[in-house]
């Protein structure tokens, strides 16, 4: 299990380091506009020029690059271009808003699709009907959408959620948890009709195979034959619909931050696009690269521990 872990970071760190090379090489193909956009209307060439150098852009992409990758695997990660603030704790503080949501989400996501899947696998009939339609509507309907009907119905209407705004949670826990409730929600609500899918589709395919059967005729109660033996089973494909959905969820949180003018890593990330600054841009990078590669390393363990033959691949 060590080595196979051991094999999936290392393939997890050359992809980090993949993506970061590749972003800077697509980057530097805009040097030239992010300089004039600091400088304004009046650039000259000369002051372009002059200021790539202060920059330490005028140097070969490649060494700019290695510079830059020495220093971030030293967590130094550069200084903005135009807050002049450190990269690396920016993006941390404004990464711990977008997580609390995801986390929090992903949580609800797994709790509430794997029960109906589960329900609607067991139950059958009116149960499975009623999970297929709600899982189909949830997967059709867009986070924006979601979003704004929570707020016009729990924030305008009902007075119920703050519609806007965040507090940490180690300011006020209580309001912090009433500042994420529609943002979670919005977000959880593709999540949950994903995994409701997978789990339902998986049980069904698991109940109907022979050691089901044999635990059965052996006398094992239903609950422990579903619970213990056939969800450990149908977890496989369930967990590599999480990972997609976290990462989706990461995507999602671009629309849920502007939507509840949430200060989190989505909106910061937008932000420094428009305004091209590469350091914010590559600490961003960096960041995302290792969360979804932290998350498919778990799912690929977690995949191990329930089956060793996936460790074999």
């Amino acid at each position: 299990m060590f080595l196979y872990a051991l094999r999936r970071a290392a393939t997890g760190l050359v992809l980090a380091v993949l993506v970061t090379l590749i972003t800077y090489l697509l980057l530097s193909l805009s040097f030239d506009d992010i300089v004039r956009g600091r400088l304004g209307p009046a650039a000259t060439p000369e002051s372009v020029r002059a200021m790539k150098a202060d920059l330490g852009l005028d140097r070969p992409v490649l060494a700019q690059y290695l510079d830059w990758l020495s220093h971030a695997v030293r967590g130094d990660f550069g200084i903005s271009y135009f807050t002049s603030e450190p990269v690396g704790p920016a993006v941390a503080a404004r990464l711990s808003v977008t997580m609390s949501i995801v986390v929090v989400a992903l949580i609800v996501s797994i709790a509430v699709g794997v029960a109906l899947g589960v329900l609607a696998a067991t139950r059958g009939g009116a149960v499975d009907r009623l999970a297929q339609s709600a899982s189909l509507t949830g997967y059709l309907l867009p986070n924006l959408l979601i979003a704004i009907v929570l707020v016009v119905v729990l924030a305008i209407n009902l007075k119920l959620l703050p519609a806007t705004g965040f507090t940490p949670v180690t300011e006020n826990p209580a309001r912090w948890a009433a500042s994420i409730v529609i943002p979670v929600i919005a977000l959880a609500v593709s999540a949950v009709a994903s995994l409701t899918a997978q789990v339902r589709g998986s049980m069904i395919d698991e109940l109907r195979r022979d050691y089901v059967r044999t635990l059965r005729t052996r006398g094992v109660r239903t609950r422990s034959i579903v619970l213990r033996h056939a969800l450990r089973n149908a977890a496989g494909p369930a967990l590599t619909v999480l990972s997609f959905e976290f990462i989706g969820m990461l995507g999602g949180a671009l629309v849920i931050e502007t939507v509840f003018a949430l200060p989190g890593f989505g909106t910061y990330a937008f932000d420094a696009s428009l305004q091209g600054d590469v350091p914010i841009i590559m600490g961003v990078t960096v960041f995302a690269v290792l969360l979804v590669v932290g998350v498919n390393l778990t799912v690929d363990l977690v995949n191990g521990w329930l089956n060793p033959k996936a460790r074999l691949h």
